[in-house]
């Protein structure tokens, strides 16, 4: 709060920048810390022939490969926009959130083919204790990495670091799952650990909806729409702003940017409107989280005809072609 500030472009550029790099280091301490979880269980399945196990350990290996196509993103998004591309990269954050999701798929169907397969092809399961400590391997090292994604995945406004943390987590749980085969094997129960392998696929499936849906909302530029209440209010409580039209945002990667119309004295002249327009872009800026730059568009209390009826036949013409 005390610290000096700015919101010149480079500044705002440097922001996005170190959150960029905030994420890699997320990124690629997950992708050691699944790695060597993945591993462990590797050795474990080949030792013990858990197909419980084994669906675990497809599914750490699919959330450790996921860093790759973030990693990807994140440098890709660190490039400066261009006269084609000119919001910048941060899209591939979203295109990273799909393959996300179909890895998600992948390790879903190969889990519950492993786990069906051997429903009808029963194999006796050896070295029940390995498999008990590997499956508490599994989760330790699982919901360290959901914390960590989570946590930055927010504080740098990224859906797809989420979607990959909350995968991460439900890992953890399908981990302890295996315990659960373990010890239904242990009593005679030889479909148990089968039985826990189908569960697990159960459970991804159930992150595979969770990532899907955060994905697609990103996809479709979906905002909370507690952020626009508090940007309504941010707008109104500019001196000089009589009232609020029309307020938008969207994410540009893990950044966010609005639009938004306000009402100023029509007497006034174009330098104090912009004056009250930047004051307001200032506003949303430290309102809205993430927030990076907003588009003011002045309109005044209306006197005579309607400035925007040129504009008037082109709305409609959109109104008649939206579905």
């Amino acid at each position: 709060m005390l610290r000096p500030h700015s919101h010149d472009a480079a500044d705002k550029v440097d922001s996005a920048m170190e959150a960029s790099r905030e994420g890699m280091r997320t990124l690629w301490l997950s992708l050691a810390i699944l790695g060597a979880t993945t591993l462990i269980q590797a050795l474990v399945v080949a030792l013990s022939g858990s197909v419980a196990l084994l669906g675990d350990t497809i599914h750490n290996a699919a959330d450790a490969l996921t860093a790759l196509p973030l990693g990807v993103a994140f440098v890709v998004g660190r490039r400066a926009a261009t006269r084609r591309y000119t919001y910048g990269y941060g899209r591939a954050e979203d295109l990273a959130g799909i393959a996300i999701v179909l890895t998600i798929a992948a390790s879903s169907a190969v889990a519950a083919y492993e786990a069906i397969n051997r429903l009808l092809h029963p194999q006796d399961v050896s070295h029940l204790w390995a498999v008990a400590i590997a499956a508490v391997v599994g989760f330790v090292g699982n919901e360290w990495v959901a914390r960590y994604r989570i946590r930055t995945g927010r504080r740098i406004g990224s859906a797809a670091l989420v979607a990959d943390g909350l995968h991460a987590r439900t890992d953890g749980f399908t981990s302890l799952a295996v315990l659960l085969g373990a010890g239904g094997v242990a009593i005679g129960w030889s479909w148990a650990d089968p039985v826990v392998g189908l569960l697990i696929t159960l459970a991804i499936l159930l992150v595979l909806k969770d990532a899907a849906r955060e994905v697609y909302r990103r996809l479709m530029d979906s905002v909370d729409p507690a952020q626009i209440v508090t940007a309504e209010r941010a707008l109104l409580d500019v001196d000089g702003v009589q009232g609020v039209g029309q307020v938008r945002m969207r994410w540009i990667g893990h950044s966010l940017r609005a639009e938004a119309d306000i009402v100023v004295d029509p007497d006034w002249t174009v330098a104090r409107a912009h004056s009250v327009a930047v004051e307001a872009e200032h506003a949303l800026i430290h309102a809205v989280p993430r927030l990076t730059a907003a588009t003011i568009h002045v309109d005044h209390a209306g006197q005579g005809a309607d400035p925007h009826a040129v504009l008037g036949h082109h709305h409609d013409h959109a109104q008649e072609v939206t579905p």
